[in-house]
């Protein structure tokens, strides 16, 4: 099952100016599912967490990501990111550029997720 959620990237992204997401839904007994991601310049998520990790595969742009209590890193295309199970993390474009991931997790207990706290703008820049 493939499904478009505009309204979920709402809910989930840090000043959204546009998000795009593709979703693969997960087919039980299966725990795991994916989105093909968009963020435009200067779109990120919240931090969140993910209960058994998460991969990340950039197709196309460059983004930024970090893991609480670590720098900004940056992400190109071909780039593969795996998040360990548990950190509190983000991710997004670049505040100049686009950026483009796959992103697959698996759910424990029906939840792939946890959403928290929206990015400051001094985070995002690296300032704090």
């Amino acid at each position: 099952m493939v499904s478009s959620l505009l309204l979920k990237a709402h809910l989930t992204i840090s000043r959204v100016l546009y998000a795009s997401i593709l979703f693969f839904q997960r087919m039980n007994p299966s725990r795991t599912f994916g989105a093909s991601v968009t963020f435009e310049p200067g779109a990120r998520t919240t931090w969140h967490t993910h209960p058994l990790g998460q991969a990340l595969i950039v197709t196309a742009g460059i983004g930024w990501i970090q893991q609480w209590g670590s720098q900004i890193q940056e992400i190109r295309p071909g780039d593969v990111v795996r998040i360990l199970p548990r950190v509190k993390h983000w991710h997004g474009a670049t505040a100049t550029t686009a950026m483009t991931h796959i992103a697959i997790q698996e759910a424990l207990n029906g939840s792939p997720g946890n959403w928290m706290e929206q990015v400051s703008d001094e985070q995002y820049e690296g300032r704090s």
